[in-house]
């Protein structure tokens, strides 16, 4: 079995509910097992430039999976398969979007290539994706990066529980 974890998050449209559907579209995945879902988070919209407080706050959390059948490349590719079926559009980098689902981490694996990039190359910089999954393993370690509690209390952009 591998383990990956998911970063999800919304910040436009009815929020809550693109959450609860992207998480029960991971639940019913065939080959795929969720077994956890963190706490939800608010943030303010972090562009290119910087925080965007004008522009809509993001619902952010953290899932972890487990797959048998599932390669890295595959799970990302069913990702970006329930962003698109949540309305996601891939109109401006780092613009607004009814759904993101960022694959942080399989089993500790490092790869470096075209499709995809592991561990994500900015989640160690990130209190949205290191808080909620603190909360789900305060064990966790980002390869090349360290633990994800020391990286957590080096992150200062505003992450607020719901």
């Amino acid at each position: 079995m591998s383990r990956a974890v998911i970063a999800f998050g919304a910040n436009l449209g009815d929020r809550e509910a693109t959450i609860a559907g992207a998480v029960r579209d991971l639940a019913e995945m065939s080959g795929v097992e969720l077994v956890a879902i963190s706490p939800i988070y608010e943030t303010p919209a972090l562009t290119d430039a910087g925080v965007d407080h004008d522009a809509p706050g993001y619902l952010n959390g953290v899932a972890i999976v487990e797959t048998s059948t599932f390669t890295p490349h595959q799970l990302l590719a069913a990702l970006h398969d329930i962003e698109a079926s949540h309305g996601r559009q891939r109109l401006k980098h780092w613009g607004d979007r009814t759904l993101d689902l960022d694959l942080i981490d399989v089993d500790g694996l490092v790869i470096d290539d075209t499709g995809l990039q592991l561990p994500h190359p900015r989640a160690w910089q990130r209190a949205f994706v290191l808080q909620p999954w603190l909360d789900l393993d305060p064990d966790a370690v980002i390869p090349g990066r360290g633990r994800v509690a020391d990286l957590r209390a080096g992150a200062h952009d505003e992450v607020t529980r719901r």
